[in-house]
């Protein structure tokens, strides 16, 4: 009886149930939507993390860079000039720590055995400037009689006066051209490869190191820097007179690589004279849900270093992608609850409506026979009903709102870090987090709006609950009626 009674009344009143439904539909839609796509701002926002971190890390362990005393700390460059006929090409290059001070190794066996440290790897973050060319000597031309002299521009010239008795002149030819390369080296701990920049890059070609090459002189590059310098997987790269043979070839799985160059660590530490120093700690959690434990640990035990967490470093992301997700997590959240607040109201008003419409037939079945509580079930049983259409209707919506934000796959900008004073270079802000002074580093990061079975789950509560409201509106106002009512309205 309950089930037939439903079906015909729902029949008979199709256009309200639709109402009813279709706001509750709006809601859920809106709530789904929303929750997707701050779910891909997070996910968004993890890859631009793991670009820079690595992946796995959960955060890392550094010390910040002291100030430059002097000048004299600055590298230096020294050539000898040539003749004019030579044509040889003189090389030189500065192998620079770069970023931060650095720390000793026992450090990193120290951090390692703090309390929910699951892993600690060291790395070490270098510059190389190298400067390559040729430099001759000028020709001094006498004007006038008189021999010339091959020297380097220091005898005689224009100002040269004719009482001084020697040759008039100027010095014609020479000068230098030089070509000067910059890039980032990161010396990698082969030993333990699950962690570090390295690991958020994909090997494409060649492979990656060896555990046992912890003193090999084997490079691997990154992919926009071996195309620009026209490297491949058998070429070799010269850094500070020590030959590398590149292994493989790397591309970065989300924006810029780490660093141009990655060779073991042992090389790095021997290129830089840092015997036994890194520059910065990766650290793995036990539990990811007790970072900020580890972290206050650290800093504890640890003295004079920095920590930065993955949401320490979250809190540097600028661009589009910050302000679409500060937008999907305050107006959005709101937005989604106001619409949903309205939605149950509407449901509630709408179904209480109906009951007051409905009063000369529910005082009927009163007078033969009904007791409050079966109208009441009644009235709940076609409101659940109108809820679950509608959080079925909202699903789709939902879900078709959600694929068509990941179809169209906007792209937004992250930018990390900023602010001047460090020395920076090329792939150089991946290391360390806010903690560095470097260039500002600006990624593009595709947003998709992924859906959960929790987002669906939330979904059908919600739908659940709306019935309720709305029954529980109604189903009061059912309760109340009295059979003489009807008779009043009985025509």
């Amino acid at each position: 009886m309950f089930f037939t009674y439903l079906r015909r009344e729902l029949r008979r009143r199709r256009k309200a149930a639709l109402v009813v439904a279709s706001g509750l539909a709006l809601g859920i839609a809106l709530v789904i939507v929303v929750t997707s796509v701050s779910s891909g701002m997070g996910k968004a926002q993890d890859k631009v993390l793991q670009s820079l971190y690595g992946l796995g890390t959960d955060m890392t362990v550094t010390k910040a860079a002291a100030p430059t005393a002097n000048a004299s700390d600055r590298p230096r460059f020294q050539f000898d000039a040539q003749d004019n006929d030579s044509d040889a090409e003189q090389s030189t290059d500065r192998v620079l720590v770069q970023g931060f001070q650095t720390l000793s190794t026992a450090t990193v066996a120290k951090v390692g055995k703090q309390s929910g440290v699951s892993d600690a790897v060291g790395g070490l973050s270098l510059q190389v400037i190298k400067i390559n060319g040729q430099f001759t000597r000028g020709q001094f031309q006498q004007n006038g009689s008189g021999n010339g002299s091959a020297d380097g521009g220091g005898q005689g010239g224009p100002d040269r006066g004719q009482g001084s008795g020697r040759p008039q002149g100027e010095v014609q030819g020479g000068g230098a051209d030089f070509d000067v390369n910059n890039y980032s080296v990161y010396g990698a701990d082969v030993t333990q490869p699950a962690l570090g920049p390295l690991t958020s890059s994909t090997i494409t070609s060649g492979r990656t190191f060896k555990t046992t090459e912890t003193t090999g002189k084997v490079a691997v590059l990154d992919s926009a820097y071996a195309k620009e310098k026209s490297l491949k997987v058998g070429s070799t790269l010269t850094i500070g007179k020590v030959t590398f043979s590149v292994i493989g070839i790397a591309t970065a799985d989300s924006g810029d690589a780490a660093a141009n160059v990655y060779i073991p660590l042992a090389q790095a530490q021997t290129l830089s004279d840092s015997k036994n120093k890194v520059t910065t700690i990766y650290v793995k959690a036990t539990d990811s849900q007790k970072i900020d434990n580890v972290k206050s640990t650290i800093q504890k035990n640890v003295s004079g270093t920095t920590v930065t967490t993955s949401a320490d470093l979250a809190d540097t992301v600028s661009g589009s992608l910050s302000t679409a997700s500060s937008l999907a997590g305050n107006v959005g959240k709101w937005l989604s609850i106001a619409v949903l607040i309205a939605a149950f109201l509407v449901a509630g008003l709408l179904t209480s409506s109906a009951v007051s419409r409905r009063v000369r037939e529910f005082g009927t079945l009163k007078a033969l026979g009904w007791k409050s509580g079966r109208v009441t079930r009644q009235v709940v049983g076609e409101a659940m009903v109108n809820g679950l259409l509608g959080g079925a209707l909202g699903i789709a919506l939902g879900l078709a709102g959600a694929y068509a934000v990941t179809a169209v796959s906007p792209t937004l900008q992250a930018q990390l870090g900023g602010g001047g004073g460090g020395q920076g270079g090329p792939g150089g802000a991946g290391f360390g987090g806010p903690g560095r002074r470097a260039a500002a580093k600006t990624l593009d990061v595709a947003l998709t709006a992924p859906v959960s079975v929790t987002t669906v789950a939330i979904a059908v509560a919600l739908a659940v609950a709306g019935g309720l409201i709305a029954g529980a509106f109604g189903g009061w106002r059912a309760s109340r009626l009295r059979p003489a009512d009807a008779l009043r309205r009985v025509e």
